[in-house]
């Protein structure tokens, strides 16, 4: 028996696994149709036009890219890339981290909450088996999960939506988690997301 014992949790109904399923077929769907969409209005065209169109949303706007945020951490309706970059360049470095940073501190905790309420078929649901398989042995591991999951936290490409559900199938502590990714979040983020708009800018400015 080993430290990290995996947590069993409650079963998780036929009806809710198609809900999730079929969920995340609509995202995928979702998010094809609107970069076309986004493309003919062109908003790409620079990131200017982009935060000017998505700000008319007022008030309304930060709230609801924050609830996205919390969405897509917990349901793979929208790739978490997508949504982190689009807060940068509609709101700025600092305020658009700071949003993702709260939707995506909200969204973790709730993935960590849900996996150790409902256990293996819920976390499995969420990804590929590939993925589950590769990183499920690390449960064997007892205390170095902790430190593995730590680490990670800290690595910008790690998925690190995935390994707050599998931290929820360990005996890791609510509080443990929570300061991990309460430390460890910002800097990921920053650098994620500072790279990645780099890139994007580069290929905004090679096709002008």
């Amino acid at each position: 028996m080993t430290t990290n014992e995996i947590k069993q949790g409650k079963p998780l109904s036929p009806t809710a696994q198609k809900v999730m399923n079929i969920a995340s077929i609509l995202g995928a769907i979702a998010t094809v149709v609107f970069i076309v969409w986004a493309w003919q209005k062109g908003l790409f065209t620079s990131e200017e036009t982009l935060s000017a169109y998505m700000l008319q949303a007022g008030i309304w706007g930060p709230p609801i890219f924050i609830f996205l945020q919390i969405l897509q951490t917990v349901v793979p309706i929208i790739p978490g890339a997508l949504t982190s970059i689009a807060g940068v360049y509609i709101y700025g470095n600092i305020i658009g981290n700071v949003y993702n940073y709260i939707g995506i501190i909200i969204g973790s905790i709730i993935a960590f909450y849900l996996a150790r309420q409902y256990g293996q078929q819920f976390v499995k649901s969420m990804v590929s088996e590939n993925t589950y398989n590769r990183y499920i042995n690390w449960l064997d591991k007892g205390k170095w999960f902790d430190y593995f999951f730590a680490f990670m936290m800290f690595f910008p490409v790690s998925p690190d939506d995935f390994l707050c559900m599998l931290a929820g199938l360990t005996k890791m502590t609510y509080k443990k988690f929570i300061i991990i990714i309460l430390v460890f979040k910002p800097f990921t983020l920053a650098a994620y997301t500072i790279g990645l708009r780099f890139i994007i800018d580069w290929f905004w400015a090679f096709f002008k």
